[in-house]
């Protein structure tokens, strides 16, 4: 059943469109960069698949470097294209190759979130025919977090 058009009201609503009483100009406005913003997000149990309680600072840091490094860049549209890495590109390619363009690749990758302010101590290694592990350490604002993984390179 349709509202009635003569009870509709706009009493209460005039907080909404801005007046000369609450819009002030020429005021200082403090800008806030993202390295500055807080980092608490909801904490996120990859091995059982389940979001629960919250994290922060150097555990959210941790999480959103796993994430960055498990996401493929391009592929998601959810995603801007500055996030994420683009290991499709070297994954495939020849040892010696895959170990010189994923130092690039995850140093793309991780500068793109500005909390990361370096990328160091890389150390890829062949462990068979099919495997690499790759470690490194994340330098953030929050300290050092040192990476190991193990990438399927399918050279």
């Amino acid at each position: 059943m349709l509202a009635d058009r003569r009870s509709l009201s706009w009493e209460g609503c005039d907080f909404m469109i801005p007046n000369a009483l609450n819009v002030t100009i020429g005021e200082d406005v403090e800008v806030q960069t993202a390295a500055e913003a807080p980092t608490r997000t909801f904490k996120i149990d990859f091995d059982a698949g389940r979001v629960g309680g919250f994290c922060d600072e150097t555990e959210a840091m941790k999480q959103a470097i796993y994430k960055i490094l498990q996401t493929e860049r391009f592929e998601y549209l959810i995603y801007s294209w500055n996030y994420g890495i683009e290991l499709n590109a070297v994954v495939g390619k020849s040892f010696q190759v895959f170990a010189s363009e994923i130092k690039r690749v995850i140093r793309e990758a991780l500068l793109a979130d500005s909390r990361i302010t370096d990328v160091t101590d890389f150390e890829v290694a062949q462990i068979d025919k099919r495997t690499a592990s790759v470690k490194f350490t994340a330098e953030t604002i929050f300290g050092e977090i040192p990476i190991e993984s193990e990438v399927n390179v399918n050279v």
